[in-house]
């Protein structure tokens, strides 16, 4: 397992905190975003708007947008960024399939969209942050902030906010402001907290001794 991780330029520990990473932003997705209707912008909002103008099923559009994004991201950041990005895309859908087999944790939550909004974002922005901070993408969206920043310099909450930002906009043609207010909360606080983690420095190998003679 050891010597296929190493062919691909992975290494355990960032395989271990994709596939973390990716099971925590499903847990937040189904316990609080499926029950609150509080939506994210991206990926995920576009294919809500095309299915609501278009009649395009998201399962359909869901797929091609996501593809489209991972190859603008393997072309820009290479190999090793698919690969994470399978590891995490992987584990997400495998980590909310077993959360279906459950009830949700929180069913009052739907009460409350702004509480659903603050702790939305800590699962969406600390499950997604640490999947692109080991290199990879759990979803299109991440995939296409992460070539963004890549090319303009940009900080990825930034392009996060931006891109989250011209969804929500659009959303407005078919779902309430106050809704679209709530969502634009968790994409805001969402898109900051995997800007923060980014910017944890990561801890450098120690220095050998140098050798006498």
């Amino acid at each position: 397992m050891k010597q296929f991780l190493r062919s691909l330029h992975l290494n355990c520990a960032d395989t271990l905190v994709s596939i973390f990473g990716s099971a925590f932003l499903a847990f937040g997705l189904y316990n609080v975003h499926a029950l609150s209707s509080v939506t994210e912008g991206g990926v995920l909002g576009l294919t809500l708007l095309l299915d609501h103008w278009f009649s395009l099923s998201p399962a359909v559009s869901g797929a091609i947008l996501n593809v489209l994004c991972y190859a603008l991201g393997w072309k820009l950041l290479g190999r090793r960024f698919l690969a994470y990005s399978f590891l995490s895309t992987l584990g997400f859908s495998l980590s909310y399939k077993l959360y279906e087999q459950f009830p949700p944790l929180f069913p009052e939550i739907a009460n409350h969209p702004l509480l659903a909004a603050l702790v939305g974002a800590v699962f969406v922005g600390v499950g997604a942050g640490v999947c692109v901070r080991a290199g990879g993408a759990p979803g299109g969206d991440d995939a296409l902030a992460m070539s963004v920043s890549h090319i303009t310099g940009w900080g990825v909450e930034r392009v996060y906010l931006l891109s989250d930002l011209v969804v929500l906009l659009l959303s407005l043609t078919y779902i309430p402001a106050r809704r679209i207010g709530f969502s634009l909360l968790t994409v805001i606080l969402s898109g900051q907290i995997i800007g923060l983690i980014q910017k944890i420095p990561r801890k450098k190998a120690a220095d050998k001794p140098v050798q006498t003679a």
